[in-house]
């Protein structure tokens, strides 16, 4: 039903964030991990999501990764694994950490996860071993690890942009939410971000 939400991250909680879109607020339910990489409040955030149905219940789960979003629905596949499960996993461990933790049948590290005991974190391992090789493992830890380095050169880029509509004379509010409507790529030096940004002052 909703591959992405995108929008102004308005509140931040416990155990969930809420994204305006449009006047609406979004509740999203997001791992301990993801939490850790979330934008100011204020600025805008793309989650992507995942609508898990019952009779008695409705709710988003948010990823700021389609990585990890995969890897909820492989654990949303193991038995006794719902998704309050799955996010406790992927709130103690990494996507890369758990990859790796299965791989080398380390059921331990995932029954640190909370709620989760050493007979589901050996199920988590027997259930999910075939479905991950090794050398995905490897190239997904690689291209994490890229777009980690991607993300901070970004958010320097950010910084530097915000200063730098500061010095003209702009208000920080008006400055952060200006370029927070900048979509950065790599190609982008501050310069052109800069630009960017004055278009939306």
């Amino acid at each position: 039903m909703f591959s992405y939400i995108r929008g102004e991250l308005v509140e931040v909680n416990i155990d969930h964030i809420v994204i305006d879109v449009g006047g609406i607020g979004y509740m999203v339910v997001i791992s301990g991990q993801a939490m850790n990489d979330l934008p100011p409040i204020g600025d805008v955030v793309k989650v992507h999501t995942y609508l898990y149905l019952r009779e008695d219940i409705m709710m988003l789960y948010g990823f700021l990764e389609r990585d990890e979003l995969e890897m909820f629905k492989q654990l949303l596949a193991v038995s006794g694994i719902g998704p309050k499960g799955a996010i406790a996993v992927l709130s103690a461990l990494s996507t890369d950490d758990l990859r790796f933790a299965v791989l080398s049948g380390d059921a331990k590290a995932i029954a640190k996860a909370p709620g989760i005991g050493a007979k589901t974190a050996s199920r988590v391992v027997l259930e999910l071993k075939d479905k991950i090789s090794l050398e995905d493992a490897f190239e997904q830890k690689l291209t994490n690890t890229q777009s980690a380095i991607t993300k901070g050169a970004a958010s320097t880029i950010k910084n530097d942009a915000v200063l730098a509509l500061s010095a003209l004379g702009y208000s920080s509010a008006e400055s952060l939410k200006a370029v927070s409507k900048v979509e950065i790529t790599e190609a982008m030096d501050v310069e052109a971000v800069l630009r960017a940004a004055l278009k939306h002052m």
